[in-house]
């Protein structure tokens, strides 16, 4: 589980082997999908299914809680610049 601010566009990318789970702590957050967008606001959370392409995008920022094994690549399969490294004390 990890706290995350987000603004503006991310990338499009999946997680192959598990899912994700986005929480709305603040701010309105769409994840966008190639089959429609999924608009989240606080208090509400959706799950992306292994696999799913999506791509997170806000206007504003957001607070949220991403819940998601230790070590999931943020950017999932895409990698890029926008790929977090990974602290392994908090794990």
């Amino acid at each position: 589980m990890r706290s995350v601010k987000l603004q503006g566009e991310f990338v499009w990318h999946t997680h192959e082997e598990t899912d994700e789970l986005f929480l709305v702590i603040a701010g309105d957050l769409t994840i966008q999908l190639r089959d429609g967008n999924v608009q989240l606001r606080p208090g509400q959370m959706f799950v992306v299914p292994r696999g799913v392409e999506h791509c997170p995008i806000t206007v504003g920022e957001v607070h949220a809680m991403l819940i998601e094994p230790a070590g999931t690549v943020n950017t999932g399969s895409a990698g890029g610049e926008r790929t977090a490294t990974f602290d392994d004390s908090l794990a």
